[in-house]
Formats: structure tokens, C-alpha cells, sequence
């Protein structure tokens, strides 16, 4: 479709699951909004996509795509925004690399990614690649804060249908673990921008010898903004991974739990560190010969098992080093994949609720479930999973039947906090100190630091502050049960506190403040009660929590609702936060069976056709918005999301019935009595010819799918394994 000038709703091209799920759902939503008089276009915000838009001037004229990302991220800061933003890869360097092998063998003349460049062209080329890495997506298109909270028909089937929930024992030896001191939370540093600091700054490092170097350069700070800087000691974080190591007990797993994915400079190395110490008598005895390989620890065990594979010696001295360490918890079991394989398999958010899901469980090497030892090394956040894991010891796990709904009202624009600390992060080249230096010469902040440190610095803008304390009033009134989560004892939680007090007192609300500890408990108990909770939160929580109390309410936080009320009148709406599932792909691949399940794309294409209706007066886009909500309720009642095997129900079918459903409830509305008599025929068309297009559905399933590339399939095999049913595709176009 050709692009407009302004679309009633952009809808995203992404990665992995969703987009395959797109192949078949959108031609379902054009062709009923078309109906409407409502076009659907889409950008493309894929890691293929933005890698090539990346090196479009590069490439030659038949190859360039436009820059999807840049134009989204004018449009959000317009009220005309109206973005349905699905899951996207947030890639590591492995990812990266595979993305970039892939895009080079169907013909696209990328260079390869240099991780040691050693010319100006290979640091320009780096440097663009790095652009693309890590949450290059979201901060550019979070211009406003996050409400995220479970539709009501969805939270309402969780308690008549309840997922199932590991039973937790009191003497579980699953626990977390931090470091003791000198991480990021106990170095850190915040201060508010006067009128008389804003404007430009720097970041500079010194070394002991007095020889200055300019780390960043440019930044600009406006009055009310709070700026953070940080570090984390490297050699204390390897004395406390060690410590780890030896304090593991028989029969319990060890792993680390970090964001490698959204914190794509700071927590890469980490990992790296988490690798080097577990292997470390492996690297002291073959260091040499790892470097002549240029395995870096930052890349993970997977890529040193490739280098070395067919070396039979080194192979077997790997793997009596990891026979003599504590068993790993393991990504997957079955292939081997450990938690120390890839980086970008360690999301913090996924595998710790997941593992609280289970009753403290993981699974281990031997593909049987143990007890773990969660490594979090910073305390900023590692508390809440800490008292989420005392509390299940304590009280025993959540009854999905009887659970309150917890939401999250999350301080998320214009880069707020650590997720936008990506450009003002650095790995220490030497012993010295960073400053942070405004024009007027004033030194903001300055820390002393050892080679190896991880410093970084992030910040928060007053606009965004203050919208988000006002949602999250709003929130508290609609729901009667809310609580900041601001630690006073942090630098910058102290900072955020002088903003939401005075605000509360304006307002006329009480609403508690509570320390992440303290607010988890409190979250915890009072939705043991049955009562819904708002948690107003930062970016990162915000993130995690609205993985972990979806995951124990629902059995999965793909199902969640995210609006994003854009700060200057537009409306984002995410499809929840269940990420891009690599391993749903996996089974489309070897099985023909995608049960990726798209009620979050549901829930957000509702609330963009109702905000489509309010913010560009179509009514139409109302009724459509309010059937679809019709729609997605039959799909829950009747039974018809996506199952976990072949022969079930998978997406595709689930599609069908959505789309059956939705022309059901838009024939028989009564507002627009020309929409319902478009969409009658089309409704008794797909309810006569139900078991010959579920008959077509099913028949592909159990074989093999071809889709012509992981991360740049190629759209005519894509539109034939999701789009199978000849039958359906006559009715809907």
C-alpha cells in the first residue's frame, strides 16, 4: 500500500512471532477497516529493517528502504500519531550478526560488523550497527508514559480458567543474590537542573596522570530535568560472582539474571564477566588460544563453543570445566542452551517470572527441575524478586482464581532512566575519575572509578515526570489501590520523590511511597486479597513488573494492554509484553504450528480504532473498536486461542474465528446500518464455510515451513505457510 501523508493507523512490521502473525492477521484488519473508510499502513521497525535502513546510502538504489524508525519518531510527537507497536528484537551482537549473514546471502551489500575496528570506515560501520542494537526502538517511540494493564475480558477468563502454578515449599533453597556494595545502586548520584545549570555539558574521564578525555560531548540539560551518574566496580563484582560460585549447595542451580537485550552496553559486559569467572581456569589455561580466536566472554559460551567446535581437546577441556563448576540453569535443556550461552537469552524479566511461575524451579542440565540461585548483581531492582520469592515461601503461591489485577502506570518518555542511559554508558579504560561538566564549568557529578568500572549516567525530564505523577493519580482513582515505588534511599528516587509529594498534597490523594521492597509486599498482599493494585513505577520496573504479575495472574504477559498516551495528543498502543518468542518460530519452522497467541494485538487494535474515533471524529472506527472487543471476548469464551500442539488450534485459526466473530458483532450492531449490512453476507459466508476453511487451516500443519529467511522472510512464502486457507482468503481479499 502506498503510503499517505498522515494514516489513521500505523501498524508495525517487527520480528520473530508477531510477525509472523502479521502476515496473517493484517489482511484481516485492512479488509474491515478498509470497510470503514480506514487505511492501515505499516513501517517497518524490524531488526532487518532498521539494519538496512541503517546502510541505505550504502546500498545500491534497488536495495535502499527508508528509515521507518526516524518517521515514527517525528510522528509520535504529533497529536496525529495513531501507532499499534508490536514486540521487537532489542539485539545483542550474536543476533546481530546472524541478522546481518542473512540480509548479506539474499543479496544486500552489507559490510560485515567489525567488533574490533581497527580503520575510521570500520569504526563508522560499528558504530551505525551499534545504533541499531539493544531498545534502539522504544525510546524513540515512548513520547509518553505507559499504562499497562490487563483487558478486563482477559483478566476475567484467567480466574474462570486458571493457568497452572508450581507449588512453593518454605524450605526452597531458591534465592537471589546481590552484590554487597559498590554497585550502580550504591554509587549512585542525582541531582535536579537549576535555571542557572541548564543548557550544554560534557562527560569527561581523567586519568591518574592528569590526561584528560572527552567521553561525550554535546549533551544539553533543560531546568527540572534529574541527571543520574553511576558506576559499577568491576573487580568487586568479580569477587562477588566468585563468592556465588562457591556459596552454590549441591543440587542447586546457578544463573544470572540481567537485561542484556535493553541495557545493550552495560549489561553485555556484565554477562561477560558472569562467563569469564564461571570458565575462568578454562581461560587461564587456553587464554592465548582464545584470543587467536576472538572469542570475547561478552558473547557467551555458544559463541565459544562454535569456535571451537571440531578442536576434540578443547572441547573436552570445556566441558570438564563446566562438569566442575555448579550445574547451570538452563534457557533450554533439550539443546544443550545454558544460561551463560548467549546474552541476549538472559532477560531478566522473562526468566525470573517464569521461574517464580514454576515454584522457585528451573531447569537444570540434566533436564530435570532444582532449586536456583538467582545472581542479580545490582540491588536498584533485585529486591522485588527477593521478596516476591520470601513471600511465596511464606504464604504459598498466587490462586489465579481469586488474585486482584495489578497494573502499571510506568515513567517511560522522552528516554527517562536507565533504559535511555545507552549513549552515556562506558566501560572504564583506566583508573581516574568521570565528571559530568556543565558549560559554566561547574562539575555535576564526579565519581572515581578502576579500569574495567561500568559508569553510566541517565536522566529524566521534568514534563515527563509530571505527566506521569498525573497518570498515575488518575490511575489511583479509577482503581482505589496505588503506590509509588520510589526508594528514598537511592539518589535519584530522592529526586523524584521532591517531584510526586508536592503534587500529591495539590491533588488532594494519598497514595502511598514505598521502597520497591516494601511496595512488592504490599502489591503482593493486597492482590492476594482480591483487590486491584496500580503500581507507579520507573522505566526499568515498569518493564518488569509488567512481565512478572502478569505471568502469576495470567500464565503470560503477551495479554496485557499498553497505552501510551503520547505527550503531545497522539496515542501508541502495545501489544503487551511477551516479547518476540524465538522458540514459537522454532515450531512453525520444524512443524507448521505457530501458537503465538495475538489477543494483545486485539486488545490494542480496539483501543486504537476507539482512539481513532475521538481524536479524527470517524465513528465508524468506534463501532469497529467496540466489535472488536465483542470479538475478542468470543475468541477467549469459546476456546479458540492458539494451543500448543500440532493438530490444535494454532494462530492462524485463531485468527479465523476472531475475524468470523468481529463481522458477527458488526452485523448485528444497530448504530451504522450500512456497516451491518456489509458485513452480514460476509459473516453467514465464514459461519457456512467454517469447517472447510479449519479443514484448510489445519492441513499444513506437521510439516516443515519455508519462509525464506529468520529475520527478513521473504513476504510471498511468508503470505503462503500464514495465510493457507484458499476458501478464507476469496472472503476476505
Amino acid at each position: 500500500m502506498a503510503k499517505t501523508e498522515t494514516p489513521d493507523i500505523i501498524y508495525t512490521k517487527v520480528d520473530e512471532a508477531p510477525e509472523l502473525a502479521s502476515a496473517s492477521l493484517l489482511p484481516i484488519i485492512r479488509f474491515f477497516a478498509g470497510a470503514a473508510g480506514i487505511d492501515v499502513e505499516t513501517r517497518n521497525i524490524s531488526l532487518a529493517g532498521r539494519v538496512l535502513a541503517a546502510f541505505s546510502d550504502r546500498l545500491p538504489e534497488d536495495q535502499r528502504v527508508p528509515d521507518d524508525l526516524a518517521e515514527l519518531g517525528e510522528l509520535v510527537k504529533t497529536p496525529q500519531a495513531n501507532i499499534i507497536k508490536l514486540p521487537n528484537i532489542s539485539a545483542s551482537v550474536p543476533q546481530l550478526v546472524a541478522t546481518i549473514k542473512e540480509l548479506q546471502g539474499q543479496g544486500f551489500a552489507l559490510p560485515d560488523y567489525p567488533e574490533e575496528p581497527g580503520t575510521d570506515d570500520e569504526r563508522e560501520i560499528k558504530a551505525r550497527y551499534d545504533a541499531v542494537k539493544g531498545s534502539a526502538v522504544n525510546p524513540v517511540l515512548r513520547e509518553g508514559n505507559s499504562d499497562r494493564r490487563a483487558a478486563k475480558a482477559v483478566k476475567e477468563y484467567a480466574k474462570k480458567h486458571p493457568h497452572s502454578m508450581g507449588a512453593w515449599s518454605s524450605d526452597s533453597k531458591t534465592h537471589v543474590a546481590s552484590m554487597p556494595g559498590e554497585d550502580f545502586y550504591a554509587n549512585e548520584k542525582a541531582a535536579t537542573i537549576t535555571a542557572d545549570q541548564a543548557g550544554g555539558a560534557k562527560i569527561t574521564f581523567t586519568d591518574t596522570a592528569g590526561r584528560e578525555t572527552v567521553l561525550k560531548d554535546g549533551l544539553s540539560y533543560l531546568e527540572g530535568e534529574v541527571v543520574d551518574a553511576t558506576f559499577l566496580s568491576a573487580r568487586a563484582l568479580r569477587a562477588y560472582i566468585r563468592d556465588q560460585i562457591a556459596a552454590t549447595e549441591p543440587g542447586v542451580l546457578f544463573s544470572v539474571h540481567l537485561k542484556a537485550t535493553m541495557m545493550k552496553v552495560s549489561d553485555p559486559i556484565l554477562f561477560g564477566h558472569f562467563v569469564s569467572v564461571y570458565l575462568e581456569d578454562f581461560i587461564a589455561r587456553h587464554g592465548e588460544t582464545l584470543d587467536d580466536l576472538g572469542w570475547n566472554p561478552n558473547d557467551g559460551i555458544g559463541d565459544l563453543e562454535a569456535r571451537i567446535k571440531g578442536d576434540a581437546a578443547l572441547e573436552a577441556d570445556l566441558k570438564a570445566a563446566l562438569e566442575a563448576r555448579p550445574p547451570l540453569y538452563m534457557v533450554d535443556s533439550d539443546r544443550g542452551i545454558t544460561n551463560l550461552h548467549v546474552p541476549s537469552d538472559v532477560i531478566i524479566d522473562a526468566s525470573m517470572p517464569a521461574l517464580i511461575r514454576a515454584g522457585g524451579k528451573a531447569w537444570g542440565p540434566d533436564g530435570e527441575q532444582a532449586d536456583a540461585k538467582c545472581c542479580i548483581p545490582d540491588n536498584s531492582y533485585a529486591g522485588v524478586y527477593d521478596e516476591t520469592i520470601a513471600y511465596f515461601k511464606k504464604n504459598g503461591a498466587l490462586d489465579p482464581t481469586t488474585a486482584g489485577a495489578v497494573s502499571n502506570v510506568g515513567l517511560m518518555a522522552q528516554k527517562a532512566e536507565e533504559y535511555g542511559s545507552h549513549p552515556t554508558t562506558f566501560e572504564i579504560p583506566a583508573a581516574g575519575t568521570v565528571r559530568i561538566v556543565l558549560d559554566s564549568g561547574e562539575v555535576l557529578h564526579e565519581n572515581a572509578v578502576e579500569q574495567g568500572d561500568i559508569w553510566r549516567s541517565s536522566t529524566a525530564k521534568k514534563a515527563p515526570i509530571l505527566d506521569w505523577i498525573q497518570l498515575g493519580i488518575a490511575r489511583f482513582k479509577a482503581t482505589g489501590l496505588a503506590a509509588f515505588w520510589l526508594d528514598e534511599n537511592r539518589a535519584h528516587d530522592r529526586e523524584l520523590i521532591a517531584y510526586v509529594k508536592p503534587a500529591l498534597a495539590e491533588a488532594g490523594v494519598d497514595i502511598p511511597i514505598l521502597a520497591p521492597r516494601e511496595a512488592t509486599r504490599y502489591t503482593l498482599e493486597e492482590q492476594r486479597k482480591g483487590k486491584d493494585v496500580v503500581t507507579i513505577t520507573g522505566n526499568v520496573l515498569r518493564d518488569y513488573l509488567t512481565d512478572l504479575f502478569p505471568i502469576l495472574e495470567l500464565g503470560t504477559s503477551a495479554k496485557m494492554l499498553s497505552i501510551v498516551k503520547l505527550m503531545n495528543g497522539g496515542g501508541l498502543f502495545e501489544t503487551g509484553a511477551g516479547g518476540s518468542a524465538p522458540k514459537h518460530v522454532q515450531q512453525l519452522l520444524k512443524e507448521n504450528h505457530l501458537r503465538w497467541d495475538s489477543l494483545g494485538e486485539f486488545c490494542a487494535l480496539g483501543e486504537s480504532f476507539k482512539f481513532l474515533a475521538e481524536a479524527k471524529g470517524k465513528t465508524r472506527a468506534e463501532i469497529l473498536g467496540e466489535a472488536v472487543e465483542e470479538a475478542t471476548q468470543k475468541v477467549l469464551e469459546n476456546g479458540k486461542s492458539p494451543q500448543y500442539k500440532v493438530g490444535q488450534n494454532d494462530n492462524r485459526s485463531s485468527h479465523f474465528y476472531f475475524a468470523l466473530y468481529w463481522a458477527e458483532a458488526l452485523a448485528a450492531q444497530t448504530a451504522d446500518a450500512e456497516l451491518a449490512a456489509h458485513f452480514a453476507p460476509i459473516a453467514r459466508d465464514m459461519a457456512e464455510k467454517e469447517a472447510q476453511i479449519i479443514s484448510e487451516l489445519m492441513a499444513t500443519q506437521g510439516t516443515p515451513a519455508d519462509i525464506g529467511g529468520y529475520y527478513n522472510a521473504d513476504p510471498a512464502k511468508l503470505a503462503a505457510v500464514m495465510r493457507p486457507s484458499a476458501t478464507l482468503n476469496a472472503i476476505i481479499g
